[in-house]
């Protein structure tokens, strides 16, 4: 099965909880997956490209999180299995 299949497979809904592992090292854990409010990401999304990203949420309220996140750094949690 290819890793693009297996990626496909493991959706992401908007509210679910994820874990962050991008680039931003400081932020990884766990957050609330959004689509992101961007101007840039909502007019990719409406021109139907497949770049989705998303806006992550701290779940707490305690600390701001990072914006366009792509598909590859977020992984869903497993408390949403």
């Amino acid at each position: 099965m290819s890793d693009t299949l297996i990626r496909a497979l493991d959706l992401i809904e908007p509210g679910a909880l994820v874990m962050y592992h991008g680039s931003i090292t400081d932020l990884h854990g766990l957050w609330l997956a959004i689509p992101c409010p961007c101007r840039i990401c909502r007019a990719l999304d409406a021109h139907g490209l497949p770049d989705v990203r998303c806006a992550l949420v701290d779940p707490w309220g305690e600390r701001s999180g990072p914006f366009h996140a792509r598909r590859e750094s977020i992984t869903r949690s497993a408390a949403c299995a």
